[in-house]
Formats: structure tokens, C-alpha cells, sequence
């Protein structure tokens, strides 16, 4: 598996990380397989694993995720030393919905709960704040996360679902080292305002989530075979289409990581393949030309949200 440097840490990551959320929603797989998966992408080189307090089904159950992560983590019986494992704080989950919550006495718990849900014997290696709460300044949101870092509770800090002004305020209160925020071939809001770029700029890491799409609570898997240059590329590469889409990714800029859900052993493995397929700036060109892109801005947070609900990947 070929690896990246995370921001400017000197840390080497994964060009794909494996993300946990499919594992802990209402459509998820049996432990044991959700188990077994994350067995299988380690086994195939890959070191990042994303996660979060909020994915659970509901408050009832908080920080299922996390819990499921440092279980396989622990029935692993190969090399774990160099996994590293992303977290996010800010969202609660009464009755099974998504509601932000910026509220600094709340993140200062989130955070030390993250860290016992993940062990509690060692940092957690990147915490991002999952999503700016307008009730409360980012600062103030923040500074949690800052205390935390001073304390040896978490390694690194990142954000997630920012702007750039949002980024910039941010970096003011403490270093941010990545971003999360969805980008896929429909979604591309973060190419048009400005994120990804002032990422390659700022040397941050860009984790996308949401690499293969999703919309309305399901994925574009319908759709895939309507995209001819998408059935072409696979054809003539030997790959799925998925390769294609996370090798049109990883295209884009050196600056993104993918995060890719997973629920079976067999989906994660296609994934991985995706890192030999190569495309020629025709071809991404040809990709960007294909579909009509969707912008995040113009619908607002609480799009966002039902958007995190649509990873229950299929596969």
C-alpha cells in the first residue's frame, strides 16, 4: 500500500483510509463481519481508519464505532503500530437524528469519552471537530480540542464540513493538520470554494468523505452504468467502476485521502485496488465533464447531515 504524509506532521498515512460509518448505522453487518473487514484492510496495507462519536444508531449507544474499532484492533493478531485513527466530535444522535452541537463543556466530554472508547492507553492519533455549530464561536468550539492536545489526549486536530474562512478561524485557536469534507464525482463544492485548494496550499490533508457518492439516503449505484466514460475506463483499466472513481480522486489532488466505507471484506479489497489505476489527465478531464455537479453551499447544514446518514454503502 503506497502512503502520504498527513499535513505536514511527518507522519506517513495510507492513500485510502477505511471508514467505520457503515459498520454502526441501521444497516449494519454483523460484528463479526464488520470485524473481519476491518481485518481485511489492514492485512492489505491500509493504516488510516475513520471514525466518530456520532456513528451509532442512536444517544443510547454513543461511540459504537470507536468501540468496534479498538475491538478489531485488538483481535488483530498482526502489526498495529502504525494504524492510525481519525475521530470526530459535534454531533449527538436523539432518536436516531443528526444535531450538531458545538457546546464546549459537551466536546470536552465527547473527547474524553472518544479517548476510552479507543482504549484510553494511547493519544488519539487525529480528532476533528465534525461540523460547525452556529450557536457557539469556532473558538469557543475549539478550544476543547486545544486543551486536549496540551494534555496528551489527542495527537493532532482537524475540522470537518468547513469553509475556508472557516478553516482560517479555526487554525487561529489551534494547528490544524487535515480537513474532512464530502467530495465525489456529483459533489465537487470544496474544488469551486476554494477549500481543496488553500488544503494544497496550507499543506493540510484533504480526507473526503462519501468518495463513491451518495444522495437522498442511498448511493449513485443506479447510476454508475449511465456514465459511459465511467463503463469505458473499467473496461479497458480491468477495474470496477468504483477503482475508477477513487482513482479520479486521488487524480484531483495529491492533497486527498479517501475514506472509504465498508461492511464486507470484499468491498475494501476492491477499494485497494483502486491505488494501481492510473488516469491521464484526458481521462479526468473527461470524468469532470460527465456528470453535473451538486453544490453543498446552496443547500445548507442541514443537507449535510442527511448526507452522513446516505454512506450506508451497499456493498
Amino acid at each position: 500500500m503506497q502512503t502520504k504524509q498527513l499535513g505536514d506532521t511527518g507522519i506517513e498515512i495510507s492513500v485510502v483510509g477505511l471508514g467505520g460509518m457503515p459498520m454502526s448505522l441501521s444497516k449494519r453487518p454483523p460484528e463479526s463481519q464488520a470485524i473481519e473487514t476491518i481485518h481485511r484492510a489492514l492485512s492489505l496495507g491500509i493504516t488510516l481508519i475513520d471514525t466518530a462519536d456520532a456513528y451509532c444508531l442512536n444517544e443510547s449507544e454513543k461511540h459504537h464505532n470507536e468501540k468496534l474499532i479498538h475491538q478489531a484492533l485488538q483481535q488483530y493478531d498482526g502489526d498495529t503500530s502504525r494504524i492510525f485513527t481519525v475521530t470526530k466530535g459535534g454531533f449527538t444522535r436523539p432518536n436516531g437524528e443528526w444535531v450538531v452541537n458545538g457546546n464546549p463543556d459537551y466536546l470536552r466530554q465527547s473527547i474524553q469519552d472518544s479517548f476510552e472508547a479507543l482504549g484510553g492507553d494511547k493519544p488519539i492519533d487525529l480528532w476533528l471537530y465534525h461540523s460547525p455549530d452556529p450557536k457557539y464561536s469556532i473558538k469557543e468550539s475549539l478550544t476543547p480540542a486545544k486543551e486536549a492536545l496540551a494534555k496528551g489526549i489527542i495527537r493532532f486536530v482537524g475540522v470537518s464540513n468547513f469553509s475556508v474562512n472557516q478553516i482560517k478561524q479555526a487554525r487561529e485557536v489551534v494547528d490544524i493538520v487535515a480537513v474532512e469534507n464530502q467530495y465525489n464525482l456529483w459533489h465537487r463544492n470544496s474544488e469551486f470554494n476554494g477549500v481543496l485548494e488553500y488544503c494544497e496550499q496550507e499543506k493540510l490533508t484533504f480526507l473526503a468523505w462519501s468518495p463513491l457518492g451518495g444522495f437522498a439516503g442511498k448511493r449513485r449505484t443506479s447510476d454508475l452504468d449511465s456514465i459511459a466514460i465511467l463503463k469505458e475506463l473499467a473496461a479497458a483499466k480491468g477495474v470496477s467502476t468504483y477503482c475508477i472513481l477513487l482513482a479520479w480522486l486521488r487524480a484531483k489532488s495529491p492533497a486527498i485521502v479517501p475514506i472509504i466505507g465498508a461492511r464486507r471484506p470484499s468491498s475494501i479489497e476492491d477499494s485497494a485496488n483502486s491505488i494501481s489505476v492510473q488516469l491521464s489527465d484526458e481521462e479526468v478531464q473527461q470524468m469532470n465533464n460527465s456528470v453535473a455537479t451538486l453544490s453543498v453551499a446552496r443547500r445548507g447544514m442541514g443537507w449535510v447531515k442527511r448526507q452522513l446518514e446516505s454512506l450506508l454503502i451497499s456493498s
